[in-house]
């Protein structure tokens, strides 16, 4: 197997950002492919590796793995560097819990509604679903209430040992902050809040931020 990393992804996606945000912090060397899952369709040859269509894909030589966080828990694993899974089984599971949470609670209202509606949409020329955005900010405060105290607890999201946990979840942040419902909503809890400030000041995230699409 060769050295080279290639990161197949859409600039826009957090989930892009996840995986270039954990080969930084193993500081792994690596470039980026753009693929935008939206075109239709995409060429054979990147279904042939993702069968889905779907973003990101890392490619490490001969091998190349889909789904985030199988990607991020592979890069932890291949590279040398510090762990970016704890050692402490109790740390470990609530970074998995963390990944978990935001998976399949926190990226589609935080992201797909809140973002997408306040943020993406204007920018597109298209008028932001009101009911959309109030429905997604109810759905997203239970999911901030839920990492605020995991958070408190000091096993996760602890600001001190940056874990897969604080890949996956920062990306998210931030877009949800750049509405303004979003950002006041996370002043609300402050241990996230205390998180936040440390993690948005990491060169890991403020390197692979996605930028805003300019439709002007």
């Amino acid at each position: 197997m060769t050295n080279s990393v290639i990161v197949h992804g859409y600039r826009f996606s957090v989930y892009n950002q996840i995986v270039r945000m954990t080969l930084q912090h193993k500081g792994v060397a690596y470039t980026c492919v753009e693929v935008d899952p939206f075109t239709d369709p995409l060429p054979d040859s990147y279904l042939a590796m993702h069968p889905f269509g779907r973003v990101p894909l890392l490619e490490h030589g001969d091998f190349w793995i889909h789904e985030t966080a199988a990607i991020t828990r592979y890069i932890d694993a291949a590279f040398d560097g510090l762990s970016l899974v704890p050692a402490d089984t109790k740390k470990a599971a609530r970074m998995a819990q963390v990944i978990s949470i935001v998976d399949n609670y926190g990226y589609w209202p935080m992201v797909r509604e809140v973002a997408s509606q306040r943020v993406f949409a204007p920018l597109y020329g298209q008028t932001p679903d009101e009911a959309a955005i109030a429905k997604a900010m109810q759905d997203s405060q239970v999911v901030l209430i839920a990492l605020n105290k995991i958070a408190g607890e000091g096993l996760a999201l602890d600001s001190q040992q940056i874990t897969l946990a604080d890949c996956h979840l920062a990306p998210m942040v931030g877009y949800f902050v750049q509405a303004d419902e979003g950002e006041k909503e996370l002043r609300r809890h402050d241990a996230l809040v205390r998180w936040w400030h440390q993690l948005s000041s990491q060169p890991s995230f403020r390197d692979t931020r996605p930028p805003l699409p300019n439709r002007h």
